[in-house]
């Protein structure tokens, strides 16, 4: 008994009728050849549970992209605090005025503002014994809302936060950096 194998049929040659038959013969073939893929439920399935995935997993990389893009604020806002204390402990008073970030050293009785900032605006409020150094988060970086400020006395204020956030306000005392108000 020979057994031969096509790719669409299967053919037993043995001289005597047979229960299978190849289709050259006009008679149908037995074997029935799967064809690959993927139905149409497994499919849904896919697409369901990568939702599922993606609607778990997407506002949680949001808040942690703007967590990290606080911390330009928070470490501009240190950077400055550190600049003006040197400059009073040499000067014994405030700069007169914080100017955009230049190259070479800051004119006579003034302050460069932080350099290189894409999500956050400085400003600054001086006199001759007090400062206020505000960060204000951009629109153009999904940071609108955002505002943190330093003193002299080292008082850390987050003033202003979007929706959806808590803690900000007169009463606190720290930077915001997460959306349930932690410092």
């Amino acid at each position: 008994m020979a057994i031969a194998t096509t790719s669409t049929t299967t053919l037993l040659l043995t001289g005597r009728p047979s229960a299978l038959y190849s289709s050259k013969f006009g008679r149908p073939a037995a074997t029935v050849q799967r064809t690959r893929g993927f139905t149409l439920v497994e499919m849904m399935i896919t697409v369901a549970t990568l939702a599922i995935v993606a609607s778990i997993a997407l506002p949680s990389y949001v808040e942690y992209v703007t967590r990290s893009k606080i911390v330009e604020a928070t470490s501009g806002l240190n950077d400055m605090r550190v600049r003006l204390e040197q400059f009073f402990a040499d000067n014994r008073q405030y700069p007169s005025a914080c100017i955009a970030s230049a190259a070479g050293p800051a004119p006579a009785g003034k302050i460069y503002l932080p350099a290189s900032v894409k999500h956050f605006t400085f400003t600054c409020t001086l006199s001759a014994t007090a400062y206020t150094v505000t960060a204000t988060g951009s629109a153009s970086s999904n940071m609108t809302g955002f505002v943190y400020t330093i003193d002299q006395a080292s008082s850390r204020k987050t003033t202003s936060l979007p929706s959806g956030w808590a803690g900000a306000g007169p009463s606190s005392t720290c930077w915001i950096t997460r959306k349930s108000g932690d410092c």
